[in-house]
């Protein structure tokens, strides 16, 4: 999975590159001359807009992630809330970060039909807003929720007899202090105009051009938070990382403990995979254009710029997929669910397996026991 998503976000990004290098160097995106009656754009924002990778290419990739992620999604929160009867804290987190896929990919129709409308947004100032807080909030929940589990897996490691209880607890509240801090900080992008008419293409575009009067606020505002939202939880992830390893390696005497510690490391390994893959390229993007544009630079990375955003919308979908492949626990309870078992029959089910699996062995034991006593008679 990790392999093909990184297939998938090079061949986006040498599109982009491609399409960016055909424009000339003095042009500038993502702004213009502003006038009465909207923003006269570049040539190079003018070739963005207008292109297949835009009007084609990008629509295609959120129909491929919304067709995916909004059924995983739903299913990863189902099987977290109602099929996991004992509780721990890398659920209590997964299940937050299936959510805030799950409420970014409902709105993602919209994104689709202002693609596949030339990138023209009919729908109003108030929902360009919601969609543009959605797609930040659930990327700053997602790199949130994805340095917590790494915290928490390196500490039920390091701690594997603490207390389950008082755990779960610290999780649900942290998990509430996450959603609160992260919509709070997507408070701003509310302040400020998102739609803009751009003149020279009869069209209003939602987010993908900035009115030069309104540069400076959102320049400041991204810089933040892809400081806050980004550097601040990658660092986590890592020292969480490296960190595990050492223990990990502390403790290779106990054949069965590694084995069990090694899932839990498989699992933060590919979360940082997807975490670095889909997060990266977008979050740097981001913190180079608003400082180029704060500083009226020219660049000609738009459609680079623009390319990574939609990059990112993939670990909405894949996030589900590493659950499903590491953990033992979420898979059972996923063919369950659509084998329309219920818990208790499940766990009859497990009992009755365990049972066997044990009168076997046992049995075999006995076999094994009455042939050593009958030939040394």
């Amino acid at each position: 999975m990790a392999h093909r998503l990184i297939w998938i976000s090079a061949l986006l990004l040498l599109i982009s590159v491609n399409l960016s290098s055909q424009s000339s160097d003095t042009d500038r995106g993502f702004t213009g001359d502003e006038t009465e009656n909207g923003v006269s754009v570049t040539s190079t924002a003018v070739a963005v807009l207008d292109s297949k990778l835009t009007q084609i290419f990008f629509p295609v990739v959120y129909i491929i992630v919304f067709s995916v992620g909004l059924p995983t999604n739903a299913m990863a929160i189902w099987v977290f809330l109602f099929r996991t009867k004992k509780k721990h804290p890398s659920s209590i987190f997964m299940a937050n970060l299936a959510l805030a896929d799950l409420l970014f990919v409902i709105w993602i129709p919209l994104k689709i039909a202002y693609h596949f409308n030339g990138n023209h947004w009919i729908y109003g100032e108030a929902l360009c807003k919601v969609l543009v807080g959605f797609f930040y909030g659930n990327m700053y929940c997602s790199t949130a929720f994805i340095a917590c589990i790494s915290v928490q897996r390196y500490w039920a490691i390091v701690h594997p007899l603490s207390q389950q209880k008082r755990n779960n607890k610290l999780a649900t509240g942290v998990s509430v202090c996450v959603w609160l801090v992260v919509w709070a900080i997507t408070v701003p992008l509310f302040l400020y105009d998102q739609t803009v008419k751009v003149t020279n293409l009869d069209i209003v575009t939602c987010h993908d051009v900035t009115r030069p009067s309104q540069s400076r606020y959102p320049s400041i505002y991204f810089l933040i938070m892809g400081v806050v939202g980004f550097i601040v939880p990658c660092i986590i992830c890592i020292v969480a990382y490296v960190q595990m390893l050492r223990a990990l390696k502390s403790s290779m005497t106990d054949t069965n403990i590694v084995q069990k510690r090694r899932k839990a490391v498989i699992l933060i390994v590919a979360v940082l995979v997807m975490f670095l893959v889909c997060f990266t390229p977008s979050n740097i993007m981001v913190m180079v254009h608003y400082s180029l544009l704060s500083l009226g630079v020219q660049d000609s990375g738009y459609g680079f710029y623009i390319t990574t955003l939609c990059l990112a919308s993939l670990n909405s979908c894949v996030d589900p997929f590493v659950y499903y492949f590491i953990s033992d626990e979420f898979r059972e309870h996923v063919r369950n669910t659509f084998l329309c078992r219920s818990e208790r029959t499940a766990q009859r089910m497990r009992v009755s397996f365990s049972a066997l699996k044990y009168s076997k062995k046992n049995s075999t034991y006995t076999s094994d026991s009455g042939n050593t006593q009958s030939t040394s008679y």
